[in-house]
């Protein structure tokens, strides 16, 4: 365990790149201050005398030969890395292992090599694969087919962040292993071939594919290749495989059969847009109908209703039939690697759900929904694409009155004031609406009511709102303008969420410390339970509420930083909305992490629009470690969070 939170420290420091102190990284770990620097010494001494961890009044950040680290701790056999390594020497004798002979290779006991093979017990999960002992041996049994989802899920364990990488690969099928130097231009030049015919390949799931070719090109490299089905494939499906056969033996020198070639067309093609598609460039009607063709009927139903639930239940702007048919190709594609088992890794999940979760809230109602519907399996993964369809719908449909309106004091001398105002419309268009320009010395300050001032010349009074600029306009002028225009919309989110916070709270449904709370993730019911109680007695919600709201939590963790979670249920059925807020100081174990602040939140149908306020704007102050860590310390009772959570959204 002490290795395993060593390991964890180095990739929290890495992943943020910043200044960490020690209670801060003590509690994303659950141990305490001193911990963590006996942790930074022993991870420093893997790269002595380099330096992985710097030290400083700040706290702890990445050093430069961090990468080195990471490297050193995946090498020096950890129990993660033998597992892998056993798990491989299975894969790679049909004929099984002799347990004391590998234990010995391992450099462990017979013992700890017979709870090694319980993990391995654990892992084969869902593969159609069982482990068989027989007296010293040790052997798998299954297809082809589920020895490989077993080496994808290896390869993926191995790539924490979940995008592709290729040392990690080489870690999982071997050093020896086919091609190690060729899967760039392999990648490459199948990439440009299917963009020759048309196809716009999506680079986050291509990489799951580069993967997936290279397990099968070490397999086949081993005489282990797939049988054909010999189903019959359109076209398309017959030109991916040529392509795909072409390029594995002038590339990694391995002649695909036709089992393998059918099997990674497949996940290519449920990987790509096809043409015409939307937003291809094409003409819309045509490409609508297009897109409707290639959709079957029980998918595009589906996808419609479910589509449009969410946009009455979140009142947000997605039920538009181009957002309908590309989500439902998607969904179809979804559908086809279901069958193959063959997951597509998201390397913006983690980030997806803490800027915007709200509308990572929506895609796991729709995917929630398409589960039902049509039975596709709930992955935060899966999810995250769903989010990204999501999100690039609402940012297409993005009001103009949105924009921050300004106006542009310029004393007049010829045509000045015109040449700025080109300008700020070319340089800030996107951010900033002109809606005045003054061209007098002595303009009327206080009668200009517009968001933002830009002035050449020194206004009467400071504030916020007024940007001094040059009269030509210099990249540092749109830099500060920007950064006013920033600070402004912040500003007033924060102040509306202080008015909203403060409608929502009770000091009746503040709980501090979760001291029954253990070392589990599944006790997050409890806390859900606990917190909900509070709500319950105050007649907000019923018990049927706090179980839909555990059920909820069951499809996605909903910690959406790595110290806040925000459990609610799906459907906005309590009598008001309502936060009941629960302080841990230790963490307490969320999902795959660890959270100081869980915020039970309770939606009201006749406060829809709270939903968008609140869950996103909340979760944006806990975004800041600062911040949560003040809060935290200094919250002992409820009138003591609320003063620091609106010291923190004023400050």
């Amino acid at each position: 365990m002490t290795r395993a939170r060593q390991d964890r420290l180095l990739s929290l420091l890495v992943r943020d790149g910043d200044w960490s102190t020690a209670a801060t990284l003590a509690d994303a770990l659950g141990v305490t201050p001193r911990s963590i620097r006996s942790y930074v010494t022993a991870v420093n001494a893997r790269v002595a005398p380099g330096i992985a961890v710097e030290s400083g009044p700040h706290g702890y950040r990445a050093g430069p030969d961090a990468g080195t680290a990471v490297r050193a701790g995946t090498e020096s056999g950890t129990p993660r890395d033998r597992l892998h390594r056993l798990v491989r020497a299975l894969l790679d004798t049909p004929d099984g292992i002799d347990v004391f002979e590998t234990a010995d290779a391992l450099h462990v006991s017979s013992a700890t090599l017979d709870a090694d093979l319980a993990r391995v017990r654990g892992l084969l999960g869902g593969t159609d694969l069982t482990l068989e002992r027989s007296a010293s041996t040790a052997r798998l049994r299954g297809t082809e087919a589920a020895q490989r989802r077993l080496l994808s899920r290896l390869a993926h364990d191995e790539m924490d962040a979940g995008s592709f990488d290729l040392q990690a690969l080489r870690r999982t099928l071997g050093e020896e292993s086919v091609g190690q130097n060729a899967f760039g231009p392999f990648k490459t030049e199948l990439v440009s071939r299917l963009g020759e015919r048309g196809w716009f390949v999506n680079e986050l799931g291509m990489a799951d594919v580069v993967m997936h070719i290279a397990i099968a090109a070490d397999r086949v490299a081993q005489g282990r290749a797939l049988e054909g089905t010999g189903a019959a494939s359109g076209d398309s499906h017959a030109e991916v495989e040529r392509i795909l056969a072409e390029l594995a033996e002038r590339h990694l020198g391995v002649r695909l059969g036709a089992g393998d070639q059918q099997h990674l067309a497949t996940l290519v093609l449920t990987r790509i847009v096809a043409p015409g598609a939307p937003g291809s460039g094409s003409d819309l009607d045509t490409a609508r109908e297009g897109a409707r063709d290639r959709v079957e009927p029980e998918v595009e139903r589906a996808v419609r209703s479910v589509v449009q639930q969410a946009a009455a239940e979140f009142l947000v702007d997605i039920a538009h039939e181009d957002f309908i048919l590309r989500l439902a190709l998607h969904v179809q594609n979804l559908r086809l690697r279901a069958r193959e088992q063959a997951w597509s890794r998201n390397p913006l999940t983690r980030s997806l759900k803490a800027t915007y979760p709200m509308i990572f809230d929506v895609a796991v109602f729709i995917a929630n929904g398409l589960h039902e519907q049509l039975g596709i399996p709930l992955m935060d993964d899966e999810i995250a694409y769903i989010a990204m369809h999501v999100g690039g719908r609402l940012e297409r449909s993005r009001r103009a009155d949105q924009l921050l309106t300004a106006t542009i004091v310029c004393p007049g001398y010829y045509e000045l004031h015109e040449l700025l105002r080109s300008s700020v419309d070319r340089s800030l268009g996107q951010a900033i609406e002109v809606v005045g320009v003054e061209t007098r010395v002595d303009p009327d300050w206080a009668a200009i009511d517009s968001d933002l001032v830009l002035t050449t010349i020194d206004p009467p009074m400071p504030g916020d709102r007024f940007v001094r600029i040059q009269p030509f306009l210099t990249d540092a002028d749109v830099e500060r303008v920007q950064a006013a225009a920033g600070r402004l919309r912040r500003g007033r989110r924060l102040a509306r969420l202080r008015t909203e916070l403060e409608r929502y709270f009770s000091p009746d449904a503040f709980v501090r410390g979760f001291a029954d709370v253990h070392e589990d993730a599944g006790n997050a019911a409890s806390v859900i339970r606990r917190l909900g109680a509070t709500l319950v007695a105050q007649g907000v919600i019923d018990e049927d509420y706090i179980e839909r709201t555990i059920q909820r939590e069951e499809l996605s963790s909903t910690a959406f930083t790595d110290a806040l979670a925000v459990p609610h249920a799906i459907g906005m059925t309590a009598t008001r909305t309502a936060i009941a807020i629960g302080i841990a100081d230790p963490s307490i174990p969320w999902g795959d992490g660890r959270v100081q602040v869980v915020a039970l939140v309770a939606f009201s149908e006749t406060d829809r629009e709270a939903f968008q306020t609140v869950f996103e704007q909340f979760v944006e102050v806990f975004s800041e470690r600062d911040s949560v860590q003040r809060i935290v310390r200094r919250a002992v009772d409820f009138g003591g969070f609320l003063d620091e959570l609106v010291a923190v959204i004023d400050g």
